[in-house]
């Protein structure tokens, strides 16, 4: 028998031959099952070995002898790149795709600096207002609006052409934007009008204006859409807005001076930055209380969480480090300013998704052709039978999506970072199952 591979991993050893001439209708079956359960089997190992690599933080920093975005591999909690950008970079933010990272550059020449992710260097500059201060992605990745601080218009950039196509009118001094994961609504808080503005995605048209707390700075929307939590510098405390009606339904009182925030991926909590008194308050989104206060360095400014949910990354400009802070014990675990860089005056931060939905779809591509390749006939299967590869086909397209394994340059150090010993058990429950399935 033909040796079959999906990627570079051979099917051989799990195979058996058998001569198709003699071969029963019942011995067909059950060796079309065999190969099923092994294609689908390896297809699971392949996309887990994936998903388990580890995304790259990305921060904002005026650096030592140019401005610049430090790389910070998650894995290591060591800096491992930096990539020089024009002005001082003010915020960040990373593609839905993992391809792009999005830098707002103030300055002489304010600009949005386009990083390739790929190769860790500027691949295009965008022109916008005259001091950009936030940035935000839209969830299809097709649109970047960035707000001014000098005036009340945020610019609207194509991200195929990087170019600045519309501009939305809102508050005076804009600062911060958020979408909803649907993509249809885009939250901006207007901090010298103490409002967010609501702007109806498809129109650019601002749609409401809702009065929050004294100074709002940043704002984050909860993974189900349904709530939108504003933190109010001056205040001291978070508006939280409900979507449906647009309205402010509650207000938490949270540290001195809080700055950026961010909600955890399965939208349980959210973690505040408070730049005042040097801390993170942890709010439980369920019933809306503080229910722990982290202590971090000197001035924490920015504030993002992993996509496993299981690190908050916080930005200590003063200090000249990022805090790493285990979600389970609410406790600074590592502190980074060391590795192949030092840092220095860290201000916002941003980390790359695990999910890569194109690999995920040539994984599964390659399995589909396999088993064709394999010979599995549905025609030649019970009912029964055909349910059980119908569900293991399943199976594998519900697999969750891979990271990006594409990535070049100074990221090669954590392509390989997959989940310890998961291999070796996958592999073990292959061979236990198509053991099973010989024996029967």
């Amino acid at each position: 028998m033909k040796s079959k591979n999906i990627s570079t991993i051979s099917i051989d050893p799990f195979s058996i031959p058998l001569p198709s001439a003699a071969m029963s209708n019942k011995a067909r079956r059950g060796y079309t099952l065999i190969r099923a359960f092994e294609i689908t089997a390896l297809a699971i190992l392949i996309l887990v070995g994936i998903a388990g690599a580890t995304p790259f933080a990305y921060v904002t920093s005026p650096g030592v002898d140019t401005e610049t975005v430090f790389v910070i591999d998650t894995a290591t909690n060591n800096l491992t790149a930096l990539v020089p950008v024009e002005g001082w970079p003010r915020d960040i933010a990373v593609n839905p795709a993992g391809t792009k990272v999005y830098v707002a550059t103030p300055g002489f020449n304010p600009t949005i600096s386009v990083i390739d992710i790929a190769t860790n260097k500027v691949s295009a500059t965008v022109d916008v207002g005259s001091y950009p201060l936030e940035v935000a992605v839209n969830p299809a990745g097709t649109r970047v609006y960035v707000t001014d601080r000098d005036s009340t218009n945020i610019s609207v950039i194509d991200t195929a052409t990087n170019t600045v196509i519309d501009t939305v009118n809102v508050g005076l001094s804009s600062h911060n934007v958020a979408f909803t994961p649907d993509g249809k609504k885009i939250y901006v808080t207007n901090s010298f009008n103490n409002t967010t503005s609501v702007i109806d995605a498809i129109t650019n048209k601002v749609t409401a204006t809702i009065p929050v707390g004294d100074s709002p700075y940043e704002v984050a929307v909860t993974p189900d859409g349904n709530k939108v939590y504003v933190t109010n510098s001056r205040s001291n405390n978070v508006s939280i807005i409900d979507t449906a009606t647009d309205t402010v339904t509650a207000t938490i009182l949270v540290g001195d001076g809080s700055s950026d925030i961010a909600v955890s991926p399965d939208g349980k909590k959210a973690y505040v930055a408070n730049f005042r008194s040097n801390n993170i308050s942890v709010i439980d989104t369920t019933t809306n209380n503080v229910t722990a206060t982290v202590p971090v360095g000197i001035i924490p400014l920015g504030v993002a969480i992993t996509p496993d949910g299981t690190k908050v990354y916080v930005t200590n400009a003063e200090s000249d480090n990022v805090s790493v802070i285990d979600t389970t014990t609410n406790k600074v675990t590592a502190t980074v300013n060391s590795g192949k860089y030092t840092i220095n005056y860290p201000t916002k931060v941003a980390i790359g998704p695990i999910l890569d939905s194109d690999m995920t779809d040539q994984g599964v591509k390659a399995t589909s052709n396999a088993t064709e390749d394999a010979g599995i006939e549905k025609t030649n299967l019970s009912s029964s039978e055909e349910k059980n590869v119908v569900e293991s086909n399943n199976l594998n397209n519900n697999i969750s999506e891979s990271d990006n394994g594409n990535r070049s340059g100074e990221n090669e150090s954590s392509k390989n970072n997959s989940t310890p010993g998961f291999g070796l058990l996958g592999s073990l429950v292959c061979l236990g199952g198509g053991w099973k399935f010989r024996k029967k």
